[in-house]
């Protein structure tokens, strides 16, 4: 067997606590004896993390976003074209962003200095931008991994998305929907576009039967449009009316937190919802283990944004929550409506009341959903078997070894 390289890691932001599904895949690699260094082209604000990320042994390097003067920003350049000879071809021929061109040439000094083989950026946006333009400069390949803002949104240049992705050594994606519709919308660009799931790791989200719950209502994300909070107070409100007995918490930050606290107030249910702010994944787990129900009430939002396959639920149903959701992108190839859960209309409050009302008053409906939920993370959503399938991609892509296995089908 050959020595193990190196794979760089490279994200727009690291660490983020939203981000689970990120830490959870570098640890796994860790686990596996991966070599890796993490990249992170802009700097975090959040004020909280996951205890999770004092195991992450891999080196984190902050690049730097230099400065937007034209002349400091040429001299910098300079000053990197001294040891990459390809980089002022690569700026004669971009249309990237100074800030762009800049990262990608410090991070391909970085890349050559550390012996680093492959890069693999997440998500389609600026660190897959970062990503090629240091293939481009150094010959290394690149991959990413596609979610869903970053396929879906009305900002994305569909132009450079094909450019991305026809350049990319492969192309991993989280659902077979968000598969089928890039390889639909981007034809021969896309034919590298692969299915691997993100994975939990089992041993940390043990399961306990959702038969016997509380009376608790949960929901957890940022406070946005396509998380679909609104139609949830509406139908707390509507189960309120029916005088069903139960309590709803929202777990999570963002820009629509004031508008929904003022519809909490309009709706009267103050002692019914409880929003909690943000919270660690620890404690997100405990409200979880307390739950008899997640709601994840998923919509296309007004700027096309929507989820991809929403970590929180693989969790919810790898630890015994019972789930009701919306049919939006992957959604479906977890929740199966009567069978690993419940799905219900996007935006349809009525509905979402309906349905998180049965669940809420039935504990052997919930119970039977949850076991087989539990076998559907087993068999699909194992991150040490869906890590060693991106490794096996990371190998592929520049014929190095990385200790994987060959990528299984289904994987």
């Amino acid at each position: 067997m050959n020595q193990r390289k190196r794979i760089g890691y490279l994200l727009k932001v690291y660490p983020r606590i939203s981000q689970t599904f990120v830490l959870a895949e570098i640890l796994a690699h860790e686990r596996a004896g991966l070599d890796m260094d993490i990249y992170s082209l802009r700097r975090t604000d959040d004020t909280r993390f996951h205890a999770a990320l004092a195991q992450v042994r891999s080196p984190v390097f902050q690049i730097a976003r230099g400065s937007s003067k034209a002349s400091t920003v040429l001299d910098e350049l300079r000053q990197h074209a001294s040891v990459l000879p390809g980089l002022w071809d690569v700026v004669r021929d971009s249309s990237a962003q100074a800030e762009d061109l800049l990262q990608a040439a410090q991070v391909s000094r970085l890349v050559m200095e550390r012996g680093i083989v492959h890069l693999h950026a997440h998500f389609g946006t600026v660190a897959t931008v970062v990503a090629r333009l240091v293939h481009r400069v150094t010959g290394i390949s690149y991959s990413f991994t596609a979610h869903a803002k970053d396929i879906f949104h009305e900002i994305v240049d569909e132009n450079v998305l094909r450019k991305k992705l026809a350049d990319a050594a492969a192309v991993i994606t989280v659902s077979q929907f968000n598969v089928d519709y890039l390889q639909r919308k981007y034809a021969e660009a896309a034919s590298r576009v692969q299915l691997v799931y993100n994975g939990l790791d089992l041993d940390e989200f043990r399961f306990e039967a959702g038969g016997e719950r509380s009376r608790r209502l949960l929901a957890v994300g940022r406070l946005v449009e396509k998380k679909g909070f609104r139609h949830l107070l509406d139908a707390c409100a509507i189960l309120r009316s029916r005088g069903v007995d139960f309590h709803c918490d929202i777990v999570g930050g963002g820009v629509l937190e004031q508008e929904l606290r003022r519809q909490q107030q309009d709706l009267g249910l103050e002692d019914t919802v409880t929003f909690c702010g943000p919270m660690s994944q620890s404690d997100v787990k405990q409200k979880m283990r307390e739950a008899a129900v997640l709601a994840v009430p998923c919509v296309q939002a007004s700027d096309n944004d929507r989820d991809g396959l929403p970590t929180v639920l693989l969790e919810a149903m790898a630890l015994g929550t019972a789930c009701v959701s919306t049919p939006v992108t992957g959604i479906p190839e977890a929740v199966v409506d009567g069978h690993t859960g419940l799905l219900v209309a996007p935006g349809d409050a009525a509905e979402l009341a309906d349905a998180c009302g049965r669940l809420l008053t039935d504990g052997p409906l919930r119970d039977e959903l949850t076991r087989r939920a539990r076998r559907q993370i087993e068999t699909r959503f194992d991150i040490e078997k869906n890590t060693a399938a991106i490794r096996a991609v990371f190998a592929e892509s520049c014929a190095s070894d990385f200790g994987c296995e060959p990528l299984r089908e289904g994987a």
